[in-house]
């Protein structure tokens, strides 16, 4: 074999075999370079094909994704990654739970919710980094996402890098929030991102507990600017980690 074929054979093959077929499942894009904890340097990113992948698929072209070493980074239980495009429908049921979207403006719909997905994605190939999908390792479930944000709303704290979650309810009161969070923050100081900011409404107790157990400190109570017409949930608490 020459030394380029023995090249090409090396990379993650883009095709899965399922039932007698070939699924196209993703395509490798531009490289963004990440640390990881041992300061090794790594270069990959991957994005979706438009193909539409059936989630009756989705537990075996987790496994292939899995082998294609997909995660940007793990925690024992997480693993860290960009959006696919069969992550719609179980993102968007977090998204529509009141629930989980009681401390947020409303709910979001199935076309909000992939609309968000683009975002982060863009924001990824932009900045590399954003609220990544997270999914269980265990099952290889998404729970949800867990990540960084850039908020440019109007502030005297603006613009920063922000922390947030938002986790399906299934998945409450097990630590998750925590694990994810504290791997979030150190994939940022791996980035050399000086400073992180992380902020929720005041009555929503579990995500500032998360922020205290995740090390933050806090820094000041203000009225976020783009909830006035939410009085019940603008009076927010802004934690912050300085690295």
């Amino acid at each position: 074999m020459s030394n380029t074929a023995k090249k090409r054979s090396a990379g993650p093959s883009p095709w899965v075999w399922e039932e007698g077929g070939l699924i196209r499942l993703m395509r490798w894009r531009r490289e963004v370079s990440y640390h990881s904890a041992k300061s090794k340097k790594y270069k990959f990113s991957i994005v979706t094909e438009n193909n539409h992948v059936n989630s009756r698929l989705r537990s075996k072209n987790y496994r292939f994704l899995t082998q294609m070493n997909q995660y940007l980074f793990t925690t024992p239980r997480l693993g860290f990654r960009t959006w696919l495009s069969f992550d719609l429908d179980e993102f968007a049921s977090i998204n529509s739970d009141p629930e989980v979207m009681r401390f947020f403006q409303q709910p979001l719909s199935r076309a909000e919710t992939q609309a968000m997905m683009d975002r982060m994605q863009r924001m990824f190939e932009e900045r590399g980094f954003c609220y990544f999908a997270v999914d269980l390792l265990e099952t290889k479930e998404l729970i949800g996402t867990i990540g960084l944000g850039w908020k440019t709303f109007e502030s005297d704290f603006t613009p920063c890098v922000d922390i947030g979650w938002r986790i399906g309810k299934k998945w409450w009161n097990k630590n998750l929030a925590s694990e994810g969070a504290l791997a979030c923050l150190n994939f940022a100081e791996q980035n050399q991102i000086e400073e992180v900011v992380s902020m929720a409404s005041i009555g929503n107790v579990a995500s500032i507990q998360v922020m205290k157990k995740i090390g933050m400190s806090f820094w000041k109570e203000f009225d976020h600017s783009e909830l006035k017409n939410f009085p019940e949930i603008q009076r927010c608490s802004l934690y912050r980690k300085v690295f």
